[in-house]
């Protein structure tokens, strides 16, 4: 199973609640309130994501953090490069060198690159803008409710 890593998840979120903003500057704290996630986990967070160049920070009194762009050119990609590096499913995709004791007489040498490919190229086609946006018909909260015919029939 391919996993992304649970600060990964939280990226996306503190993200999510900085698109909201309007481009106005928010503190970690302000972040973790609103996202529910806990301050030390939001301003690690923070930091890696202005290490990797998606949001910006200004310190002093109105300080805080901004997106470094729009939503709309932030790509899921970008955000998992930033927290957790390169996009590779192995060790020896396009064309690194020494992940693998056995590279020199492995078969499947090289071919793994097609398939990273294919999968940074669907990463690299959402945005944050799009991940904030609600399917139609999702029901963010199915348990809160019923289900069809259950009500009708009680």
């Amino acid at each position: 199973m391919i996993r992304l890593n649970r600060l990964t998840d939280y990226a996306i979120v503190v993200l999510g609640q900085l698109a909201q903003g309007d481009s106005e500057s928010r503190t970690a704290a302000q972040l973790a309130q609103d996202s529910g996630v806990p301050l030390p986990t939001v301003s690690k967070v923070l930091k890696m994501l202005a290490h990797g160049k998606i949001i910006t920070s200004q310190r002093g009194v109105s300080g805080g953090y901004t997106l470094a762009r729009p939503a709309v050119l932030i790509t899921v990609a970008d955000i998992i490069a930033a927290m957790e590096g390169p996009i590779a499913l192995t060790a020896c995709v396009d064309g690194a060198s020494g992940g693998c004791e056995v590279e020199t007489l492995c078969p499947m040498r090289g071919n793994w690159d097609k398939v990273n490919r294919a999968i940074r190229d669907a990463l690299t086609a959402v945005t944050l803008q799009e991940m904030l946006t609600v399917p139609a018909g999702f029901d963010p909260f199915p348990l809160a409710r019923p289900p069809r015919g259950l009500a009708a029939a009680q």
